[in-house]
């Protein structure tokens, strides 16, 4: 066994330095021969287009078909100095040498592969907890690891089986495994390639995320990851119409432009969604709010908490959650609470009409030193204290303050507290406030004596 063993080992050593002494000389052969089949084709008629596409090698077939010459002449060679066995066909006119140096093929793939990515993660530097900056270097590693090693494991595997390929072809020359291995490679390949390039867009995620934190507007907190989902569709787009022509054949661009009627048709189905996008890019350039903000738009009143490509969600007072589409919000009147100067305070205190003029002057006297340099006043915005008329059943004093800064609820602790200044002053001074009332008067009371006057006329005594 152990003889046995040594002579297989023995067996690959001879057949890879065959096969890499002879390589030159095939491929020198193969480029004669394809020099002198370009020299031929110009005089012979045009081969059609699907047998020519059929016909057409890579490199990684050409070696292939080298790799395989080359194991057959060293059965050959081998058969006669180690016996009949070495040739031994497994299926296909496949010795069993041939499938076992493929398989040993498969397993340098592997271990490259495993080295690949072990280098890769040698090369990631480990970032301290407090080191907020991730390194470019960290970043390309990281998207290139999987993507990598699924170029690696497509593309080395198909190497290591292409001198099995040629075992596949019909009379006929065609080659029904050897198509869909490489129909599958190329796929695999350009998935692999598409997914790194999907992957470097976290790379532009940084880069933006870092510009918008060094900025102040929110928005800009939005518009990053915004471009990195935008980038992300397009490139899954890309690469759909790309794989879908690598299986089919198809080309789309001039299918899309057949459409004709159906695109216009598509093109009306998604007029509203195409509305929203370009309400989202108003929304993102024109800056009407931040994330963050109050604002009140088509009559809801909320703080936003987030743009969307679609929607803009709103926390409404209430709680709940409120979807309002973009082109909506760019459309509409939209008030915008959050970035208000100032709280401004209106109100009418009435007071009853029996109070006397000295009274009421005193009412508006004492209201105004209540308001003086009061906590939130700036010097540009003094209070406003006016007796301004006479409502059905009070005598109205007008009161206007601001507040600064507009913090909502310091806003409302100094309202609670002058309101209850202002009912202290009014109870010490006998000043009462009013209240809808309606006076009825009798007749023939204290005040208003109720007149008679008797009228005689001749003949009705």
């Amino acid at each position: 066994m152990h003889m046995k063993t040594s002579r297989i080992l023995w067996g690959l050593f001879l057949l890879v330095v065959t096969i890499w002494l002879n390589a030159p000389s095939n491929a020198l052969g193969q480029t004669q021969k394809q020099a002198g089949g370009i020299n031929a084709s110009s005089q012979a008629p045009s081969v059609p287009e699907k047998g020519r596409a059929i016909t057409e090698k890579t490199r990684i077939d050409q070696t292939g078909e080298n790799i395989s010459a080359g194991i057959d002449r060293f059965t050959e060679k081998a058969s006669s100095h180690m016996g009949s066995w070495i040739n031994t066909r497994a299926f296909s006119g496949i010795t069993w040498l041939k499938l076992s140096f493929c398989l040993f093929l498969v397993f340098v793939v592997v271990l490259v592969e495993r080295v690949l990515r072990w280098v890769i993660r040698a090369r990631l530097r480990p970032i301290p907890p407090e080191e907020a900056v991730v390194p470019l270097r960290n970043l390309l590693l990281t998207a290139s690891s999987k993507p990598l090693s699924l170029f690696v494991w497509v593309y080395g595997i198909y190497w290591a089986l292409s001198p099995l390929f040629i075992h596949f072809q019909t009379p006929e020359g065609t080659n029904l495994v050897y198509l869909v291995a490489r129909k599958a490679a190329n796929v695999a390949g350009a998935f692999a390639i598409l997914w790194f390039i999907y992957r470097l867009v976290d790379i532009v995620d940084v880069r933006l995320r870092r510009w918008a934190a060094s900025t102040e507007s929110t928005i800009d907190d939005v518009l990053a990851p915004l471009v990195g989902k935008t980038l992300r569709i397009f490139i899954v787009a890309i690469g759909g119409v790309i794989i879908i022509q690598n299986l089919t054949g198809v080309k789309i661009g001039p299918l899309l432009a057949s459409l004709g009627i159906g695109g216009l048709a598509v093109a009306l189905a998604a007029r509203e969604s195409i509305a929203n996008f370009f309400g989202t890019l108003t929304i993102l350039f024109d800056k009407p709010f931040q994330v963050g903000e109050r604002i009140v738009v088509d009559n809801y009143d909320g703080v936003v908490e987030s743009v969307g490509f679609r929607s803009s969600r709103i926390r409404a007072l209430n709680g709940h959650l409120v979807s309002i589409p973009n082109e909506k919000i760019a459309n509409s009147a939209l008030e915008n609470i959050g970035r208000r100067p100032y709280i401004r305070w209106l109100t009418n205190i009435g007071i009853t009409y029996d109070t006397p003029p000295e009274k009421a002057e005193k009412a508006v006297q004492i209201i105004q030193e209540i308001l003086e340099n009061h906590e939130g006043m700036k010097e540009d915005f003094p209070s406003r204290v006016f007796f301004n008329g006479f409502n059905d059943w009070s005598l109205n004093i007008l009161v206007i303050a601001w507040y600064h800064p507009p913090n909502y609820w310091d806003y409302q602790g100094w309202l609670q507290k002058t309101c209850l200044e202002i009912m202290r002053r009014f109870k010490v001074e006998d000043i009462e406030f009013a209240f809808p009332t309606r006076t009825i008067y009798i007749a023939n009371d204290d005040k208003r004596q109720l007149k008679l006057q008797v009228l005689r006329e001749e003949g009705l005594l």
